[in-house]
């Protein structure tokens, strides 16, 4: 029974678990019929979407274009609108317009024409036909605008412009030269910013000074500055007719250097108005518009004072050397204040400045000229003017060493030496020679080079004129030479030459001094030739030299009638001589310091040859004097009387 039962159990959970296979079974034929049915679903989706894809992106293009063209029918109407704005408002513009900057405001009249000038930019872009009589009455309005702005900076700057000014008021009370009133630069500056930028947009000139208002400026600033400059132009050149048209120039005689200070203190002014003005690019081209009349004035006033320093070389040469100093000072001063006109003043300043540069070799070519063309000449050798003459023209060199200087270190040291020369080496500032680039040129080293040159120079030319029309007579040739030597060795010493020429005038003078003496003195030989013998002797009867004294009683026994005769007439030949001599010496036109020396040299030559002679020979008259006229005391002291 209990087996029985035990199988009956077995069997009852076989049951069981088939019948849960079968019902798992029939599950998972249910899902896999679910999934085909799934799959084929899907597949009938996806076709259908290609189809859907298919019909509704022509759709979608469509409606994109649809979007754009709205979007573009938005932006024309909105443009349409902006563009009705400016012919709204045109009859608000006009009446500013009309009213003019002065009763509208600045302020108000500049936007108003800004405005405008929008709106016409605006509706030329848009380009439309219905726009343009608007566009022709804004660029009416535009331009009537612009006019009256010009108008009014004319306006305003020629109230605050008096026509001239007295500019002496200024520089004797040191005071500066006045400029515009500081509120009416603000006013100046915005129109003229308006204005420039107007212009540059219309494709106007690149240059800042062709802009309109910077050609009203330049128009009328210039007139202001040539008027209050005319008078001291014409002084300057009137300046240089002296009384005496023969006396040397002197320093600050001329107007010129009132001129240039009061164009200094002018343009200077000048340049704050424009640096107040006008833009920072602008500044130096509107400076040089305004400036360029006074400029041009400037240059025809000194190529007059050029022209009137080369006819007068001799005299008024030093102007020419002033008017250089001058100018560039000028030149120097305007260029570190404003960066400007160096060039200008340079070209204005070169037709001096070369006549300055030729002037140093023309007066050594003046100097040989009024030399040989010399006539006569003193025949006691009295100095002739040309000597004093020259070195006057030396010292008044010195009061102007400044500009010389700088005008020799150009030319270069000897350049003088020929007029060719000072032209070849001249040229403008901006070709300077290659002297001017050393910097140890030391201009007073070459002018006292210069200095030695003309006294040279003199010297040589008065020699070889005199031995023409002295007929060659040494002595007075050389009282001639040392006369001069010693005029040229004082003038140098009472001057400013002095430390100059230290050193060198020793050596300059010594030579002619010495030639001179050589000339003078050239007598002597011929007079010391009759104090010397040649005696015929025995041995035993011939005179002793330098042992004791000299018995000249007992020389004249030994000799014989004929030596005796021979001795007689050297006595009288040069008693003659001597006499003559003395004469002409007492005649001759000395400076005292020559008569001095020249007294000397004579008694130097001539006195220890006939004591040496007398001694030997004295008794040849037996002390009666009729041939011996001179004993030792005697003749010493005609040599005393000569001094």
């Amino acid at each position: 029974m209990a087996m029985g039962v035990n199988g009956n159990g077995r069997h009852a959970a076989d049951e069981e678990a088939r019948a849960e296979v079968d019902v798992l079974n029939s599950r998972l034929e249910k899902t896999t019929q679910l999934t085909k049915k799934i799959q084929a679903c899907l597949g009938r989706l996806e076709a259908t979407g290609k189809s859907v894809r298919e019909v509704a992106g022509p759709l979608n293009g469509e409606t994109k274009k649809l979007q754009v063209l709205g979007n573009n029918i938005d932006a024309v109407i909105t443009a349409i609108e902006r563009l009705r704005q400016p012919a709204d408002s045109k009859n608000d513009e006009e009446q500013i317009i009309r009213m003019g900057p002065d009763k509208a405001g600045l302020s108000n009249y500049l936007a108003s024409i800004k405005r405008l000038n929008k709106a016409l930019g605006d509706m030329k872009a848009s380009n439309l036909r219905s726009t343009q009589q608007t566009v022709a009455e804004l660029q009416r309005l535009v331009k009537s605008g612009n006019t009256q702005l010009e108008n009014s900076f004319d306006k305003l700057l020629r109230s605050e412009t008096p026509r001239s000014i007295e500019p002496l008021h200024f520089i004797t009370k040191s005071k500066p030269f006045p400029t515009l009133s500081q509120d009416k630069f603000a006013r100046l500056g915005l129109m003229n910013s308006y204005v420039a930028g107007v212009h540059r947009q219309s494709g106007g000139s690149a240059a800042p000074q062709e802009s309109p208002v910077a050609k009203i400026y330049a128009e009328v600033r210039s007139q202001y500055l040539s008027s209050t400059l005319g008078n001291l132009a014409a002084a300057s050149t009137n300046t240089a007719k002296k009384k005496n048209p023969e006396a040397i120039y002197r320093s600050g005689t001329n107007g010129i250097g009132t001129y240039a200070q009061a164009m200094e203190g002018l343009l200077i002014a000048e340049y704050e108005n424009i640096c107040n003005i006008f833009m920072r690019e602008d500044w130096g081209p509107v400076f040089q518009a305004t400036c360029q009349p006074s400029l041009v004035e400037l240059s025809r006033t000194l190529r007059e004072l050029n022209a009137h320093i080369k006819t007068h070389m001799n005299t008024d040469c030093y102007l020419a050397y002033e008017i250089v100093e001058i100018v560039s000072g000028l030149s120097n001063n305007l260029e570190r204040r404003t960066g400007e006109l160096k060039a200008s003043l340079a070209a204005s300043l070169k037709p001096v400045r070369e006549t300055a540069k030729s002037s140093l070799a023309e007066l050594l070519e003046d100097t040989k000229r009024r030399v040989a063309a010399l006539q006569m000449m003193p025949t006691d050798g009295a100095p002739i003017p040309i000597i004093s003459e020259t070195m006057q023209r030396l010292q008044s060199m010195v009061d102007f060493l400044r500009p010389i200087s700088s005008v020799m270190i150009s030319l270069g040291d000897g350049g003088w030496k020929s007029v060719a020369a000072a032209r070849a080496g001249g040229g403008g500032e901006a070709i300077p020679s290659l002297a001017s680039f050393d910097i140890g040129a030391d201009g007073k080293e070459i002018f006292a080079h210069y200095c030695t040159d003309t006294i040279d120079v003199l010297m040589v030319s008065i020699e070889a004129r005199a031995r023409v029309l002295l007929q060659n007579r040494k002595p007075v040739i050389g009282v001639l030479l040392a006369n001069s030597v010693t005029i040229i060795e004082r003038m140098i010493q009472d001057s400013e030459l002095s430390p100059l020429l230290e050193g060198r005038r020793a050596q300059a003078l010594d030579v002619w001094r010495k030639k001179a003496t050589s000339l003078y003195t050239d007598t002597c030989r011929d007079i010391s030739v009759h104090l010397f013998d040649v005696i015929h002797t025995s041995r035993g009867q011939r005179p002793t030299s330098g042992q004791g004294a000299v018995d000249s009683a007992m020389i004249m026994k030994g000799l014989g009638s004929k030596d005796k005769e021979n001795i007689k007439a050297k006595f009288t030949a040069f008693n003659a001589a001597f006499d003559d001599m003395v004469t002409r010496h007492r005649q001759y036109s000395m400076e005292r310091k020559v008569r001095q020396m020249f007294a000397k040299d004579v008694q130097n030559m001539i006195e220890p040859l006939y004591n040496r002679f007398w001694d030997r020979y004295h008794e040849v008259d037996k002390g009666k004097g009729k041939y011996v006229k001179y004993d030792k005391a005697a003749i010493s002291a005609v040599f005393t009387s000569l001094y």
